[in-house]
């Protein structure tokens, strides 16, 4: 008997089919790396065009071709100086017009002439001292037994020149001129950073300030000021430039720009 009979016969093990649907295949998007670049070629190429018409045929990499403030500022200085001149030409037209016609006598002239000499809007001639101040020279150190100096410290201030032009008047000067300009009663001398504006017109260092009047009692009215003491304990440490001058027979200009007062007024509700 065959042993086949009598056990049981084991079913055969079934084979999955294959499926022919295969399932879609994800095709792959584009990778980051490339939109970058395609990104950066794109925003290369905006720039490009926007240069291209900014700058016109001119050179954008240095700021030449641009208006700088200190050049506006340069310009309307030499406007404002322009306009003193026209403005002084008019002035004496118009003064020898009122002269001629106001029929005032000889001796009103006379009292006329003197305020017109006190204003300072008249020619001053006589012997007078200079005085000259500078910032310190570059690279200035502080010398022996002074301590480092700040970047203040090296300038010439406001309360500098204020100090002097009020030593010249104490001592009795009859006019003073501070670089090409007379002053009047209603001169500003002021400084904005190391320039000094005066009357709309702006200035370097190093800078003049002249007095017409007794030489001896000018340079005496110096020597006792106490804010210009003050200055020449900075020129003794840092080396900020000082310098005085006797001269003669030295002639002031009459102070030409506008006398008008302009100041401020109140604004009225509606």
């Amino acid at each position: 008997m065959s042993n086949s009979a009598d056990s049981p016969e084991q079913p055969a093990q079934r084979v999955p089919e294959r499926s022919t649907d295969r399932p879609p295949v994800r095709r792959p998007g584009p990778r980051p790396v490339r939109l970058l670049t395609a990104a950066v070629f794109a925003l290369a190429g905006l720039i490009f065009v926007t240069s291209f018409n900014t700058a016109k045929g001119t050179n954008i990499r240095t700021d030449d071709s641009l208006l700088k403030l200190s050049d506006l500022t340069r310009q309307r200085s030499d406007k404002n100086k322009e306009l003193e001149k026209s403005t002084g030409v008019v002035r004496s037209e118009v003064d020898a017009l009122a002269r001629r016609d106001d029929g005032s006598t000889r001796a009103e002239d006379a009292k006329l002439g003197v305020l017109e000499k006190a204003a300072g809007t008249k020619k001053l001639t006589g012997d007078a001292v200079t005085v000259t101040l500078n910032d310190a020279p570059p690279g200035a150190t502080a010398n022996p037994g002074y301590p480092k100096p700040h970047p203040n410290d090296l300038v010439i201030h406001q309360q500098d020149l204020q100090a002097v032009v009020n030593a010249l008047w104490q001592g009795g000067a009859q006019g003073i001129q501070v670089m090409d300009q007379r002053l009047i009663s209603t001169s500003a001398v002021r400084c904005v950073g190391n320039t000094l504006i005066l009357q709309g017109r702006v200035y370097s260092p190093p800078y003049t300030v002249t007095a017409v009047g007794d030489r001896g009692r000018l340079k005496q009215s110096l020597t006792a000021s106490r804010a210009v003491q003050n200055y020449q304990l900075y020129v003794k440490a840092y080396g900020l430039g000082w310098k005085v001058d006797e001269r003669e027979a030295v002639t002031l200009p009459g102070y030409s720009g506008t006398v008008d007062l302009h100041y401020a007024k109140p604004v009225r509700q509606p």
